[in-house]
């Protein structure tokens, strides 16, 4: 996959997080990792994980969403 389009995706994935009314998924990061994108960073609940992940795929339909938050 060109780089650009992983890079266009990455940042709809950015932008859609930091738009999220709720503050914990506003500062979940998102990197390009080859042709995926990983989502990092720390929520409070396994819930907060799942919405993240679904946020970021239904603006990443084209690559592949790896999910690496942690819960606390």
């Amino acid at each position: 996959m060109p780089n650009s389009i992983v890079d266009e995706v990455e940042h709809r994935a950015q932008r859609a997080l930091s738009l999220s009314p709720i503050y914990a998924l506003k500062v979940l990061q998102v990197e390009q990792v080859d042709d995926a994108l990983l989502i990092s960073g720390r929520v409070s609940t396994f819930y907060l994980k799942q919405m993240a992940q679904e946020l970021v795929r239904a603006v990443a339909k084209e690559v592949q969403v790896v999910n690496q938050i942690h819960v606390d």
